[in-house]
């Protein structure tokens, strides 16, 4: 039996029974990072066998672990902290013992984007996890602008370093919505800044990021974000590169503005900026 075992994603304190439990009859443990994971299972004084199962090994580790599966192996994959397979390669494990007809289940527990839902203060009636986007950032602007008009609150993870990118990139596209940055949850320096987009850069350019992060931003309403200002700036800027046609349709899917409203200002635009000597 393969058993994907939530583990804390910061306080050690944050485990379930039944996960000890299950963590102590296990003959095999499968885990992204040793080095972390001895840290919890010390903690709780269990000893088993580790196998590092992680983005770089998967490929070559996995058929080993199924071979474990077949001999009548019991077998726990856990992650450095949180939910198995939420952005992690334990994916593709499940869906090898589902077509090798094994056994698994769940043993669930913490998770580091319903933490961050909870603490945003965000609606949660509807909510999208979108994961890490890419590093490069046109093709991060590429997915913000695929789930730009979902009406669902939006979940991120972002990396320290890439945070400040990342939300200038978020208020390009996405309009000033509010957001929240959740840090370092669970543990001594836990924090969860909210405010709008704007706000929250000036904040992390002032006062750079450590630890891990989710990122929390409102989701789409028909009200577009974007005030009469954000419109011309936008235009502007399109202005400065576009025709006139495809400067519009630029601004008008980012603006979530009609495409009339859109060229009729592009047009006063215009014939101010002919009338400046």
């Amino acid at each position: 039996m393969l058993y994907l075992v939530a583990t804390p994603i910061g306080n050690l304190m944050d485990i379930t029974l039944r996960a000890i439990q299950v963590l102590n009859e296990v003959e095999i443990i499968a885990c992204e990072d040793t080095r972390i994971s001895s840290k919890l299972l010390n903690h709780y004084g269990i000893s088993k066998t580790l196998f590092p199962y992680h983005d770089h090994n998967a490929d070559q580790v996995r058929p080993r672990l199924l071979k474990l599966l077949k001999e009548g192996k019991n077998v726990a994959y856990i992650t450095d902290g949180g939910m198995p397979l939420i952005s992690d390669p334990g994916f593709k494990l499940v869906r090898s013992c589902q077509k090798e007809s094994l056994p698994y289940t769940v043993i669930p527990g913490p998770s580091a984007p319903l933490m961050a839902i909870c603490l945003s203060g965000l609606s949660p009636d509807r909510f999208l996890f979108c994961g890490f986007l890419s590093a490069k950032q046109a093709a991060r602007k590429l997915a913000l602008e695929e789930i730009m008009d979902i009406k669902a609150t939006l979940v991120f993870f972002e990396s320290p370093k890439r945070l400040v990118g990342f939300l200038k990139d978020a208020h390009e596209i996405l309009g000033n919505r509010e957001g929240v940055v959740c840090r370092e949850m669970t543990k001594l320096y836990e924090e969860a800044q909210k405010g709008s987009l704007t706000l929250l850069i000036d904040h992390y350019e002032n006062y750079p990021p450590r630890g891990e992060i989710v990122v929390v931003i409102e989701g789409a309403s028909s009200v577009s974000s974007f005030s009469e200002e954000d419109l011309d700036a936008q235009l502007e800027k399109a202005l400065a590169t576009f025709s006139v046609k495809e400067a519009v349709d630029i601004v008008a899917k980012i603006c979530r503005r009609s495409k009339r409203e859109v060229y009729q200002r592009a047009l006063t635009i215009k014939s101010q900026e002919a009338r400046i000597p």
